[in-house]
């Protein structure tokens, strides 16, 4: 069955094609979910959420543009919507750090910890973090989806390099 096949039979509610679209999906919107979620059981419950949304809004898409990037963008938002409910969000101060950049030429740390330590941060400086640094959102768009300013998203990214520079550079001291 093809994705415009599959789709159609998706809209009309068929268990058997949701099931393939699932399958066809499930691993790059579950990698997407880890990398907004502080575990692998919360990124399974926002994967699960994703779907459900997309299984809800499948009426409304129109084959115009990229059916994988539509229900990314819906995956994005359903894991920040449920942030934005639970209100882990709040901003403490609207300081603007000035952005450093983390000096990755002398350090040497595999991706599975570096992706530990960027579950570990606190929601706000994750979501913020995984919205610029990986998938390369401005700070105005982020401040938007995120109900902040630009200048917290700002702070944010710049807190979020900074723990995760003390994380680095407490590994390499506990190596060497």
């Amino acid at each position: 069955m093809d994705l415009e096949e599959l789709i159609h039979n998706c809209k009309k509610g068929k268990r058997k094609a949701q099931a393939e679209l699932y399958r066809k999906y499930s691993g790059i919107l579950f990698g997407m979910c880890l990398k907004y979620s502080r575990n692998k059981t919360e990124a399974e419950d926002n994967l699960h959420d994703s779907f459900m949304t997309i299984f809800n809004k499948i009426d409304q898409f129109n084959f115009n543009g990229s059916f994988e990037g539509w229900i990314k963008r819906i995956t994005v938002n359903t894991v920040l919507q449920k942030y934005r409910k639970e209100q882990h969000l709040n901003v403490v101060s609207e300081n603007t750090v000035e952005e450093m950049d983390v000096d990755t030429d002398q350090v040497d740390v595999s991706l599975s910890t570096l992706l530990g330590y960027i579950q570990e941060l606190p929601n706000k400086y994750r979501l913020t973090f995984n919205l610029y640094v990986l998938d390369g959102y401005s700070h105005k768009e982020i401040s938007e989806m995120l109900g902040t300013s630009a200048g917290t998203s700002k702070s944010n990214l710049a807190r979020a390099k900074m723990i995760l520079r003390e994380k680095i550079k407490k590994e390499n001291i506990n190596i060497a």
